[in-house]
């Protein structure tokens, strides 16, 4: 089974992720997995650690492949743990197209991508009917980590863009998408371990968003939100008392 963990936060998992995994004799688990997820594996579970960290991965794409496909054809129980959702950005097309072409059969449980989470849990919102009408999810990192996807075609075809592994690359990105047309005042932020205790966010513009970013410390993982709904926080923030006295009711 493909499950996908979710965001960050252990309780973004979805009922039937968490099933699956209560019923596992072998989990396969990325870095970004909240490290509670796997207490609600049998003690019995097979553990199988496959993290990709920038610059270093504990297990090639075929090495995971291969753990997956024997496994599997073991008539085990295996649940390949992804961080997100195993289909936005976290190869579980190629997981899956591996594991057809040896005749093992995967079922695929979607899960919350930080696509949409880390902006959510930053308070801004990727589509407002006033400023923003389609967003796009772009991965600020090529498929051998060796450059910059060009941004030019997308950045001027929605209103808000969301790229995600965008930490280690944020002067070149915030300079690819003013060069690429996107105004260098338009609001931008970028959030680092969404949805968990740990979470920080910064918001400014993609002029000045790379030097905010770099003051504060912040690095990955991270996701960048670019567009007019980036403002929200910071007029939310404005508003705060009756803002908070309505939320608190």
């Amino acid at each position: 089974m493909l499950v996908g963990a979710g965001p960050g936060d252990p309780d973004l998992i979805t009922v039937k992720g968490a099933a699956a995994l209560a019923r596992a004799d072998v989990v396969v688990y990325d870095r970004l997995v909240a490290p509670e997820l796997l207490d609600l594996c049998p003690p019995t579970v097979e553990r199988v650690y496959a993290g990709k960290e920038p610059g270093r991965a504990q297990m090639s794409q075929e090495e995971i492949n291969a753990v997956l496909v024997d496994r599997g054809a073991r008539g085990l129980t295996v649940v390949r743990l992804k961080g997100g959702d195993p289909f936005v950005f976290g190869r579980g097309g190629e997981e899956v197209l591996a594991c057809a072409a040896a005749g093992v059969a995967v079922e695929v449980v979607p899960g919350v991508t930080s696509a949409i989470a880390a902006p959510a849990a930053a308070g801004i919102p990727l589509t407002h009917r006033d400023v923003a009408r389609s967003f796009a999810v772009i991965t600020a990192s090529t498929a051998h980590g060796d450059g910059t996807p060009d941004l030019g075609p997308v950045s001027a075809a929605v209103d808000t863009l969301v790229l995600l592994m965008a930490a280690g690359r944020l002067p070149l990105i915030c300079a690819d998408l003013i060069a690429a047309g996107r105004p260098a005042t338009e609001p931008a932020a970028l959030i680092m371990w969404a949805t968990r205790p740990e979470e920080r966010a910064v918001v400014g513009t993609l002029e000045d968003l790379p030097a905010l970013a770099a003051a504060a410390g912040m690095g990955p993982p991270a996701t960048l939100v670019v567009g007019e709904v980036a403002a929200l926080p910071r007029e939310v923030a404005a508003l705060s008392p009756p803002v908070v006295a309505v939320l608190d009711r």
